[in-house]
This record gives C-alpha cells, sequence and structure tokens, in this order.
C-alpha cells in the first residue's frame, strides 16, 4: 500500500510538469480533430436512426406520454442527442487511451527513466508493435465485454460498479506492457504482473474511476447537448490528463518494483555463489 500512495504522490506531481502538461494535448489535438470530423458529417445521421429506433419502442412511446404528462415535452427532442453522445464518449475514451498509449507512454517512461531511473538497465523486451497489438487486442476484448454487460448497466449497483472495473482492467492490460517495454524483459514483465496483479489492477480501477468524472459531467444534465462541442473537447482533453496521470503512476509503480526484483535476484545470486579458496 504504501508503494501504491508513493507512486499516486510522484505521478501526481509529475503531472504537473509543463512537459507532461504538453504530451496531453498531443492526443487531446489528435481525438478532437478525429471526432469532429466524424460526428460534423455524421451527427444528424445518427440522431435520425436514433430518434427511429427510439419511436418504434413501445416503451418510449409510454415515456414520451409520461414527459408530456409531466410538463416536461422539449425533452422529446433531447433524449436521442443524449443517447448518441453516452455511445461516443466511451469511443472516445478509447480513442485517447490508444493514442496515450502509442504516442504519450514512450515519452512518459522516458522522461521516468531520466529523471528517477537512470540506473535501471534497458532490456527492451517490447517493442511499438507489441504495444499497439497489446492495446487493440485489450480494447477489443473490453468493447465485446461492454457490449455483454450493457443490460446490467440498468441495475443498481452495477451501474456504477461495471464501467470503472472494465475501464481498470483496460487501462491496467495496455499500461503495464508500456510501462515496462523498454526496461523489462519479456520473461521480467510476465513475472512482474503475476506478482503485482492485484496492485496494478487497483491502479487500473482508481484511474477508471478517474476517468468517470468527465462522464458524470455529461450525466449531470441532458441541457448540456446544447454545449456538445465545447464540453467534448474539454472532456477529451480531461480524459487526456487522466491517462498521462495513469501513465505516470503505472510506469513509477512498475519501474520501481522492477528495480526490487533485479536487486533481490542479485543479492540471491550473490548469496548462493560458491565461496573462492
Amino acid at each position: 500500500m504504501n508503494d501504491l500512495l508513493r507512486s499516486f504522490g510522484r505521478a501526481l506531481a509529475s503531472a504537473l510538469h509543463p512537459r507532461m502538461l504538453w504530451l496531453t494535448f498531443m492526443p487531446f489535438f489528435a481525438a478532437t480533430v478525429g471526432w469532429g470530423v466524424i460526428l460534423w458529417f455524421s451527427w444528424q445521421t445518427l440522431i435520425g436512426a436514433t430518434r427511429s429506433w427510439l419511436e418504434s419502442w413501445s416503451f418510449t412511446v409510454t415515456l414520451y406520454h409520461l414527459f408530456d404528462s409531466l410538463g416536461f415535452s422539449a425533452l422529446h427532442a433531447a433524449i436521442a442527442p443524449f443517447l448518441v453522445i453516452a455511445m461516443t464518449i466511451p469511443l472516445i475514451v478509447v480513442t485517447v487511451l490508444l493514442l496515450i498509449a502509442t504516442l504519450s507512454m514512450p515519452a512518459v517512461i522516458r522522461f521516468l527513466a531520466t529523471r528517477q531511473f537512470a540506473g535501471l538497465e534497458m532490456r527492451r523486451g517490447g517493442t511499438w508493435y507489441g504495444s499497439l497489438g497489446q492495446a487493440l487486442w485489450t480494447t477489443l476484448v473490453c468493447l465485446v465485454l461492454l457490449v455483454v454487460t450493457l443490460p446490467l448497466w440498468l441495475v443498481p449497483p452495477f451501474f456504477a460498479l461495471i464501467p470503472p472495473l472494465l475501464w481498470g482492467w483496460l487501462t491496467y492490460r495496455v499500461m503495464t506492457y508500456d510501462a515496462l517495454a523498454l526496461h523489462a524483459t519479456r520473461d521480467e514483465r510476465r513475472a512482474l504482473v503475476r506478482r503485482f496483479r492485484l496492485p496494478l489492477l487497483l491502479i487500473g480501477v482508481a484511474s477508471g474511476l478517474l476517468g468517470s468524472l468527465p462522464t458524470l459531467v455529461w450525466a449531470s444534465s441532458v441541457w448540456l447537448v446544447v454545449l456538445f462541442p465545447v464540453v467534448t473537447a474539454v472532456t477529451i482533453w480531461i480524459y487526456a490528463f487522466i491517462l498521462v496521470f495513469s501513465a505516470l503512476w503505472f510506469g513509477y509503480y512498475c519501474l520501481r518494483a522492477l528495480q526490487r526484483m533485479r536487486a533481490d535476484e542479485a543479492g540471491g545470486v550473490r548469496q548462493t555463489a560458491p565461496i573462492p579458496y
């Protein structure tokens, strides 16, 4: 627990470093431009398709009648955009995570290697292509789990437990590989993941909980749909900052664990070495 808290404090202090803040803007610009173009050309089509799908449900018709009886007829027009946004936000999060993993994470690890772990040998057990493959495969599995568990999101307390667990597992799987790719061999990385799976998963879940904060802003009011472009841009940057902070947290914890493991192995070798005559 001390290592978790210590690495958390160091990651938070490093996240405010100008170099780390700059790393949040690269995925921010890429995700904002990419999703801005997609939504600009497909927004009306998505809204129309969602509205038609909603109107085909008897439950939705009953819900609309309830809104009318309560004097909230204006909500009719907001439901479809709100659902489109609710489905878009997880895709934006995944996009930012992949961009962080491929663009920012190597720079984060080099930053840590220079400032905190200069004496730690780089054994380069991972590659950029391995990182990309790990991120894509894990993301695919996470999206499948997201779709499978979607009905449970309507049932308390699962709606509060499933998203952080899914994003936490995704973050843990992606960032653990990237945090150790430069310094650890493949065997060392696998050994560390087996030994510290629970603390690493806890870091991932904590990162997932932090990542759910921008989503709560959307959930707080349907009327934020009107400010969708502005709020989306702000949300993407917040996600980018949280994920860079998570990368620093994973980096500090994993590299420190690797440093200790090598020190323990070196001590074991010295103890079992024969005494020279």
